[in-house]
Formats: C-alpha cells, structure tokens, sequence
C-alpha cells in the first residue's frame, strides 16, 4: 500500500492497525522489520514502546509520525489517515540534532520559521521554555558551549515550542550519563504534567518506561510485533519516587521476564543476551 488508509470511528488519538513495514534492497531477501501490528493511543495519553534496539520500535514510531510508509496496514492520528509529515506532531531524536551556528533560542525557534510562522508570536514562549527546563542564562549560547544535557533540553523546547498535538521521543535520552538522563526524565516527566500532549516514548529502559508512561507496549524481537499492553497502576502528578516502591520495582521484574522470554527464550533462556547496561534498567 502507498501510506495508509483512513481509520475513521475509533475514538482514539492513534490508531494503529494491522501495520507491517518490510525493507527490500534490489534483489536480497525482504526484511520484515515490524509485523502486523495493532494498538490505540487515547488523547492526552502517554505510552512507551519498550524493547532493545534493533527490535522495530523506532521503525514504528517512524511510520506513526509519517516518516516511513507502511508497508500494509492502517494508521490514523486524530481520525486523518497518515500520508506524511504533520505540523501537528513533533519529534525528538536521541541526537539534539542543533543547529551549530543558531544561538540555543535560535534553536528552539527553528521549527517555527520552517512553518512560516511569525517568529515574534513565539519569542515569549521559547524563552519562557528554556526558563522552565532550567536555561534562562543560557538563551545565546551556541550547542559548543552546552552540555550534551543541556542540547537535549533545547531540543525538548523545539519540540513543544509550536505546540504540536502528537509528541513522538525516539530514546532521546539514551546517550546520556545515567545521572543525567534520571534529571531528564523527571524534566520531562514534570513538563508532560504541564502540557498533557499525547505522546509516544520509544526506549529500552525499563525503569523510565515505567516511571513516564501510562502505559507500556512490549515489542518481540524483529519481525516485531506487540506482546504485551500493561497499564501503569500510578496516579498523577506523578514523581521519581515512585521507584523506590514495591510496586512500581515488581512492575519493572515481570517486564524484563517479558522482554526475556520474547527476545531470548529460545536462545538463551535468561537476560544473558543483554548488555549489561539493559540487563540492569
């Protein structure tokens, strides 16, 4: 199919049905990356696609913010089938992807002039961003002159500065230092609190899955599909805490048996295939 068709009558934000995406190169073997996939996001829901890398979770997400076409299968956000790139959604990738010589601000402002938007409309509100996300000394700066933190924290105010209703997060915090990336978390965890945009968080932390979302998908090794849909039990507003409980640490056990028994049962039968690193998330 070229895109795909339109889903209508749902009552969901995301709609995501049947959705397949196989890669072909001339005349080698397909690649099936991700395989009939079915699931639906409500509005003002945050949901996180969990699985290690190279399971099809960033290829999903992709097609979901219409940036690859799937192969066959519906998708639809907010009742209008996906055809390509919507104003209406924002993306952040694990890169800050900054512009070197744009000024932090600058930055933030990027998508804006891209849009043909008035600038002066949103100057307020980029700087008011950068405020909240701990950079009001820092609006002038060049990406040199921050830290790797502190460009993914621009980064998240390009993403919200023109108020896209969809915000896609392909593990934008992945390359970070641990201590980092736990800041990063509860920034953005405290943002979402404010803004309630419906959002889709690939990752394969297991923890950070568990502490942002509403709820976490589990996808299978390539071809993927989803095995499991688990509701988060916690309130919000909702704070890093929140590890530190039974619950939310028994929660975290029985995923990681579930990425164990779908990625590795067969082979290896325990969380050896993991790199440490996602062993220990």
């Amino acid at each position: 199919m070229s895109g795909a068709a339109v889903i209508p009558g749902t009552g969901n934000y995301i709609t995501v049905s049947e959705v397949s995406k196989i890669y072909r190169n001339g005349t080698a073997d397909a690649v099936e990356a991700v395989s009939s996939v079915s699931f639906e996001v409500k509005k003002g829901e945050f949901v996180a696609i969990l699985g290690p890398s190279g399971c099809g979770k960033s290829t999903l997400m992709m097609m979901v913010g219409g940036l690859e076409k799937a192969t066959s299968g519906a998708i639809s956000v907010a009742g209008t089938a996906m055809t390509g790139p919507r104003t209406d959604i924002g993306i952040m990738f694990q890169d800050a992807t900054l512009l070197p010589w744009k000024s932090a601000v600058e930055n933030v402002l990027f998508p804006v002039r891209v849009l043909k938007r008035p600038i002066d409309t949103y100057w307020d509100a980029a700087h008011a961003l950068l405020d909240k996300v701990g950079l009001n000394g820092f609006a002038g700066k060049k990406p040199h002159e921050l830290s790797g933190g502190m460009r993914q924290r621009v980064a998240i105010c390009r993403t919200l500065v023109y108020e896209p209703e969809l915000l896609l997060m392909d593990e934008p915090f992945s390359a970070l230092d641990a201590i980092t990336r736990d800041e990063m978390n509860e920034l953005l965890l405290d943002l979402w609190q404010q803004y309630t945009k419906t959002a889709l968080f690939v990752t394969h932390s297991i923890r950070e899955a568990v502490l942002l979302a509403d709820r976490v998908l589990v996808m299978t090794r390539r071809p993927a599909t989803i095995v499991e849909d688990l509701t988060m039990p916690f309130a919000r507003p909702r704070t890093p805490a929140i590890g530190d409980s039974r619950e939310f640490n028994e929660i975290c056990a029985h995923l990681r048996r579930r990425i164990e028994h779908s990625h590795f049962g067969e082979r290896h039968g325990s969380a050896a295939a993991l790199a440490p690193a996602e062993a220990a998330e």
